[in-house]
């Protein structure tokens, strides 16, 4: 078992503690009409200037929100395309609904593969490789890997 294993099992739980209550936001029914206004057109943390597949009426509520989901968990921490499919899955989404929100999140995957570097750096020491091997085992792509990993500063 890698030695980040527990590291992304604390991060997990923690996200999972947040996700079930952990908040004191009030609820929608709560808020002003002119704040929601604000959060619905808020951009997303890392938005590229990629189009969702589907115009937003005519998205399932599902994939509504997972994407909301996706861009939650992008805003606290970094993840792979294919973590934040399995992320959204372990929270209850299906596979198509978490799919769309990683493809439509507007993720640069390389800035977060460079988050998750720094992140590892951060909690512990690596050597270069080592950093690349656990960047790809975290579902990165092994270019995307070795770009977080320079622009981590290694």
């Amino acid at each position: 078992m890698k030695r980040t294993h527990l590291y992304l099992l604390c991060l997990v739980l923690l996200l999972t503690l947040t996700a079930c209550g952990g908040t004191t936001q009030s609820t929608t029914d709560e808020q002003s009409p002119a704040s929601i206004d604000a959060i619905e057109s808020a951009e997303p943390v890392g938005e590229t200037d990629q189009e969702p597949e589907e115009p937003a009426d005519t998205l399932t509520m599902g994939q509504k929100n997972a994407l909301g989901s996706a861009e939650s968990y992008l805003s606290i921490m970094a993840f792979s395309h294919s973590g934040l499919i399995g992320q959204l899955e372990y929270d209850g989404y299906t596979t198509e609904e978490a799919t769309y929100a990683a493809d439509n999140c507007g993720a640069d995957w390389n800035e977060q593969a460079a988050k998750s570097a720094e992140s590892y750096l951060e909690m512990m020491s690596f050597s270069r490789q080592e950093l690349i091997d656990q960047l790809v085992y975290d579902g990165f792509t092994q270019e995307q890997a070795e770009y977080g990993v320079t622009a981590a500063g290694y």
